[in-house]
Order: structure tokens, then sequence, then C-alpha cells
């Protein structure tokens, strides 16, 4: 058992977003992402993995294929992998995201359980 908290992980800069790494074990990864207002994270993607991002603090916009949807403290947005991810601190104060990265197993993997 562990227990951690996440205000020690909300770390903020001046000259970008934050990533603070929590956990990493096996195939799934824990980390927070903060960003001051303006910051934003570029559009990306995570193949082959299920992304969970849970809004700690703040509020936001997240790009989602394209698309546009404001989060708000308490907020908790399910990403799959292929789909294309971004994130902009539209409001005026810090934003702490948490994240998991959960990797999907192979389908051959899936077949033996």
């Amino acid at each position: 058992m562990e227990k951690i908290s996440i205000k020690a992980f909300q770390e903020f800069s001046e000259d970008r977003f934050t990533k603070r790494v929590i956990y990493k074990k096996g195939e799934t990864t824990a980390f927070v992402l903060n960003f001051l207002p303006g910051q934003q994270l570029p559009v990306h993607k995570h193949p082959g993995t299920e992304v969970y991002l849970y809004v700690v603090t703040g509020s936001g916009t997240f790009i989602i294929d394209g698309q546009e949807t404001k989060v708000t403290e308490a907020d908790i947005v399910h990403v799959g992998g292929e789909e294309e991810l971004a994130f902009n601190n539209t409001g005026n104060e810090p934003v702490s995201l948490y994240v998991i990265l959960s990797k999907v197993p192979s389908e051959q993997y899936a077949k033996n359980i």
C-alpha cells in the first residue's frame, strides 16, 4: 500500500506546463500535469493506451479529435489511445490534471484470460 498527496506533485513553471510522475508500474503510469493560465498541452496520441484525466484544480478546455470540451474541477475525461488529445488552460487559475495511462493488453493476451 502506498499513500501520497497530489499536492506534492503540483509544481508550476512560468516557462511551460510541468509533468510530475507519481507511479510507473507495469503497464500503467500515473502523473500530474500542471498548467498556469494560457499554457497548453500540444495535440498528441497514446496508441494502445487508455487515458484517464481527472481535473484536480482549475478549469480549461480539452480538444479531442478537434472537438472542444470545457472542464472544471472534479471532472473526469476518458480518451482512447487513437484519439488526438490537447489541453488549454483557458481559465484564470492554475490547473492540475491527474493522468493515468493504462496499456491495453494485446488480443492474444486477452484470449488467454
